[in-house]
């Protein structure tokens, strides 16, 4: 790795925006990658460096490469709710249809953490809400099964089914959402569930 390029991991890294730019202008390959299969990108991003981030995709880094465990900039800012790199990746390419190391799109997690606002966000970008995972979950599921029944949970629930979802696709094992709701006696959600 070149000197310029180790400049770029470390100002991603650190989410210095002017270094980052720097490194670039000195030659840094913009999608090398660095520990655990990392672009700069992805490094910043985990980091939610916004300005780091911007600068990267305003020089054209890839927001759809993947680390060595199947994150990208676009997924892991979706998942994680760092919505203002979300916003940059959806306008700079970001592949609605990649998937995870779970299989799942970059909606299962946001809605599995009760991220509202990144759910509106991926649902408004055209993300499918009915995309199934290697456990056999969509992210209505999810946002049941992994979510704790709170208010935020109960908003997620309603975004999603406005957004589209269907609440008669069975889980893996052949569960309805609704009986998944009930089960955990998370009444709330049952009563959008059941609107």
């Amino acid at each position: 790795m070149s000197d310029a390029t180790t400049a770029l991991f470390d100002a991603a890294t650190a989410g210095d925006a002017e270094a980052v730019r720097a490194a670039l202008d000195a030659g840094a390959d913009i999608e090398a990658r660095g520990d655990g299969g990392m672009t700069a990108l992805v490094a910043a991003t985990k980091q939610n460096h916004i300005d780091a981030a911007t600068v990267l995709i305003d020089a054209g880094a890839d927001v759809n490469a993947k680390d060595d465990i199947q994150d990208s900039a676009y997924l892991y800012a979706g998942a994680r709710g760092h919505d203002e790199i979300l916003r940059l990746t959806l306008a700079n390419g970001a592949d609605l249809t990649s998937t995870n190391r779970f299989g799942g799109t970059a909606l299962i997690p946001a809605s599995e953490r009760g991220l509202l606002s990144t759910v509106r966000i991926l649902l408004d970008a055209g993300v499918d809400p009915d995309h199934v995972n290697n456990l056999g979950w969509t992210a209505l599921h999810e946002a049941i099964v992994l979510g704790d029944g709170s208010q935020a949970y109960v908003d997620v629930v309603r975004a999603l089914l406005d957004g589209g979802a269907d609440p008669t696709l069975r889980d893996g094992d052949g569960v309805l959402p609704l009986d998944l709701a009930q089960d955990r006696g998370y009444d709330a959600i049952v009563a959008e569930l059941r609107r």
